[in-house]
């Protein structure tokens, strides 16, 4: 999928997205807010912070930059947990860019 496809992504790319992860991982003291794992790791490990958007943004802007929507958990819990409850929605909410 293009960047072209899914403007969103490029958010990501930010200094705007890198500040406020930053605040998100102090917010949570860089504990992941699903399993209490320390989130020290760099990534690809299991432990490395990733932060989430506990509603779907689905390319909303408001709601991808709100922190009350973002906390930090750690990336197998993303990878797994998250990744599988997206997937269980993924025919009731189609595609979104």
């Amino acid at each position: 999928m293009s960047s072209d496809a899914a403007p969103w992504r490029r958010w990501y790319k930010t200094v705007r997205w890198q500040r406020l992860r930053e605040r998100i991982l102090l917010r949570d003291m860089y504990t992941c807010r699903k399993t209490g794992v320390l989130l020290i790791g760099k990534h690809p490990a299991p432990n490395s912070p990733v932060i989430h958007h506990d509603k779907e943004h689905r390319g909303n802007e408001a709601l991808f930059w709100d922190e009350t929507n973002l906390m930090a958990v750690s990336k197998e819990w993303h990878d797994s947990e998250a990744q599988k409850a997206e997937q269980a929605t993924l025919q009731q909410r189609g595609v979104w860019y």
